[in-house]
């Protein structure tokens, strides 16, 4: 099975600081590794279109979308600590969202399985009203907001693996069931969200399923809350479609973060998403870059990720979990039983 892969030299432009970690040399470093003769064969690569005033409007503010576009043709505008722009982030954020439609389109035409959209900026940290964490306007969200409006999708599973939690993304859906929404993440971190006690509100209570993690663990204790946590819930749950936030901050290499995720980690995580979305909703799957600082880990794990989606590799993880991650993730998945059959 070819894999398609959204992207456009545009993300490129996107240049938020000379010593900034989301670089535009972690796409560089992707594009240089898929086209290696193990990942060449798997790969088609789609162009995305731009995203409109109307489309950024389901997610953000009038007011935050006009900040945003203020930035065009400017050399440098700091929209918080952590986010910078530069004269062309504007129309890459427009066509960073507008990449997830293109795949959307992609899935529901049923010509691919499965999607990747190599996009800069990122966007789960993209709140209603604020620019963060790296991130202008959340692709993944408004992703969501396609699937809803445009492809009248009912049900739809967000997985978010990045090492931080998606904040913006959980604050999107939080009092909403068409739309469910998992994250692993390390706590406490950045952004300080993602407290297991964070589970939604009103209709939407029990949607938001938070598995905060300790630094430190590796693959196989997310192994273990993929299989003992997510599979049961989203097996439950059925979803139409799998929305993957694919950070690999969580790799081992990673110089912001402290747990010890392999790239065949992050193949063995999309080992599960396959099987569930084989199960669930035909198959369908749409990736999107978040975060990943380690250039080497961060190219790696998109290639394993690849090749497991393609069905050319079967990661196994042999390790065991570490006792007490495994007792946590026990405790957490009782938690959870109040409101799935797990």
């Amino acid at each position: 099975m070819k894999i398609a892969l959204v992207y456009h030299d545009l993300f490129l432009k996107h240049q938020p600081g000379a010593y900034h970690p989301e670089r535009p040399e972690r796409l560089l470093k992707i594009r240089e590794r898929l086209a290696a003769e193990d990942v060449a064969p798997l790969v088609e690569y789609l162009e995305p279109r731009k995203a409109t005033k109307e489309e950024i409007l389901w997610n953000h503010s009038e007011a935050h979308y006009e900040r945003v576009a203020a930035t065009a043709g400017k050399s440098s505008v700091q929209l918080d600590p952590d986010t910078a722009t530069s004269e062309d982030s504007f129309e890459a954020a427009l066509y960073a969202v507008g990449a997830q439609f293109t795949a959307l389109d992609e899935l529901f035409r049923e010509n691919y399985q499965a999607v990747f959209c190599l996009v800069r900026p990122p966007g789960h940290h993209a709140e209603y009203d604020r620019a963060m964490g790296f991130c202008l306007f959340n692709n993944v969200a408004l992703a969501a907001h396609y699937a809803l409006k445009v492809l009248k999708f009912s049900r739809i599973l967000i997985v978010d693996w990045d090492l931080h939690h998606g904040n913006g993304t959980q604050r999107s859906f939080y009092h909403h069931r068409e739309v469910l929404y998992f994250s692993t993440h390390q706590f406490p971190y950045y952004p300080g969200t993602g407290r297991l006690e964070e589970i939604g509100h009103g209709e939407g209570l029990g949607f938001t399923v938070n598995v905060p993690l300790p630094a430190g663990l590796g693959d196989a204790e997310y192994l273990l809350v993929f299989r003992e946590i997510l599979q049961p819930i989203a097996l439950e749950y059925r979803p139409e479609l799998i929305l993957i936030s694919a950070g690999f901050d969580p790799h081992r290499d990673d110089p912001l973060g402290g747990m010890r995720l392999s790239a065949q980690g992050f193949g063995a995580l999309a080992g599960v998403l396959k099987e569930i979305a084989e199960e669930t909703c035909e198959g369908r799957l749409l990736l999107t870059l978040e975060g990943g600082y380690s250039l080497s880990g961060l190219s790696e794990s998109v290639a394993e990720v690849i090749k497991v989606l393609a069905g050319v590799k079967a990661p196994e993880i042999k390790a065991d979990p570490e006792p007490a991650a495994a007792e946590f993730i026990r405790e957490v998945r009782k938690f959870f039983s109040r409101y799935w059959k797990i």
